[in-house]
């Protein structure tokens, strides 16, 4: 059992495939526990069965449209005729851009590509310094994952039981909360390099917004209609994929339906794909752990050591500080939420709460090594070296560890809209 068990690990760092590693896990954990494998296929089929299921591809589907149309030039036009004025101007519009485009791609890459490209040479050429660009952009790559309708909440929600509208309002103010420090720092910074500043033309403001108004309604009509009660999550979804089919090929024609449309979609399914894969097989393994009690053999070790919730949140954001360096985001999700959450109940952490800690940690997991995703698409993107791109983050990096500090230990930041 040893021996296989780190057959399998060694397999993982070769390289091979994440969803065949954990399939064989599963299949090897059922083995030892003398436990059909069957249950494997029917820990899948009810994950394929549930009804948010559904908006995970829409949601994809409609960031990869996005992605490739003029969305992200329309919306830089527009929040830098906006914020353009102010010292550090351009860096707060990259961190607006950025977090906009995350929520809707699910921070699969799609940020950095999409948007690295063409803010690097405008950062640099208004005089941020080389290091601040390259760490802004790397980090903002994961900025927006705790805005609707970020994919990692959906796959939280759907994995932990709780509402997914209720963790899209959890993950609003400390998101809004990150956003505002990274603007602080880039305030200071460019204030203190003397960065190009824009003259605010109202004018400018107007053509561009005009411009981009159909993007800026997007995520106002998600959040109305979700929260008002409107739609449902699926039915947001549906809407959404849509609204920017018709805003992408009818208003702003940046798809030709003929030509362009077709690859879209099939990019669309294999970006769902790659992803339903991991989960359907990851699932089926943490349901064995659980089976087996491993979470509640976790708990009586914890009890020996830990008396107190403060204790238990410390040794908790540790913990996920190291998953989120090893395992990509919905990976984790699903493996390490179904042995979390008992423990978390039995030290009072809300599920809510537990869920924005959770992608807070992971958020700063994206930009650390070995397996930072950021770090290594942004080095793809701007050719420059990891260890480079990593020291470029430390900054952002101890910002986002400050952030997370306030995130864990004040609950009614992801709680203030509880009533009492």
């Amino acid at each position: 059992m040893l021996a296989a068990s780190l057959t399998l690990v060694v397999l993982a760092l070769i390289g091979v495939p994440l969803f065949v590693v954990l399939a064989a896990g599963g299949l090897l954990a059922s083995h030892s526990a003398g436990i059909s494998p069957d249950i494997l296929i029917i820990e899948m089929n009810r994950l394929a069965s549930s009804p948010n299921m559904i908006a995970i591809p829409l949601f994809t589907f409609a960031g990869v449209l996005m992605s490739s149309g003029g969305a992200p030039q329309r919306l830089v036009n527009f929040y830098r005729a906006a914020l353009g004025w102010m010292p550090g101007g351009l860096a707060i519009v990259t961190i607006g851009a950025c977090a906009f485009f995350t929520a809707y791609s699910g921070a699969s890459g799609v940020t950095i590509l999409a948007l690295g490209g063409l803010l690097y040479p405008i950062l640099v050429g208004e005089g941020y310094r080389d290091r601040f660009s390259l760490g802004l952009l790397t980090t903002s790559g994961s900025l927006g994952l705790l805005f609707p309708p970020s994919l990692a909440i959906l796959i939280y929600g759907i994995v932990a039981g709780v509402g997914i509208d209720k963790m899209f309002l959890a993950g609003i103010v400390p998101g809004t909360l990150l956003m505002i420090i990274l603007a602080i720092h880039s305030m200071i910074h460019g204030r203190q390099l003397h960065v190009v500043k824009h003259d605010f033309d109202f004018k400018t403001l107007v053509t561009t917004t005009h411009g981009a108004m159909w993007d800026i309604f997007l995520p106002i009509g998600i959040v109305v209609g979700i929260f008002g009660g409107f739609v449902s999550i699926m039915e947001a979804a549906a809407v959404t994929a849509a609204y920017v089919i018709f805003i992408e090929v009818i208003v702003y024609r940046e798809i030709n339906l003929r030509t362009e449309f077709f690859g879209l979609l099939v990019e669309s399914c294999i970006l769902f794909g790659s992803l339903i894969a991991i989960l359907l097989v990851a699932l089926g393994l943490t349901n064995l752990m659980i089976d087996a009690q491993l979470p509640m053999q976790m708990l009586d070790i914890l009890e020996q050591h830990i008396s107190s919730p403060l204790e238990f949140l410390l040794l908790l954001n540790l913990f996920l500080l190291v998953v989120g360096a090893m395992m990509d985001i919905f990976s984790a999700i699903i493996v390490v939420v179904p042995l979390i959450l008992p423990l978390a109940a039995r030290y009072g952490v809300d599920p809510i709460h537990l869920g924005v800690i959770f992608l807070a940690n992971l958020e700063i997991g994206y930009s650390t090594p070995p397996v930072g995703i950021n770090l290594f698409i942004a080095s793809q993107r701007f050719g420059r070296p990891i260890v480079t791109l990593f020291k470029s983050t430390l900054p952002f990096l101890a910002l986002m560890i400050i952030w997370l500090m306030f995130v864990t230990y004040i609950p009614e930041l992801s709680l203030w809209w509880k009533k009492e």
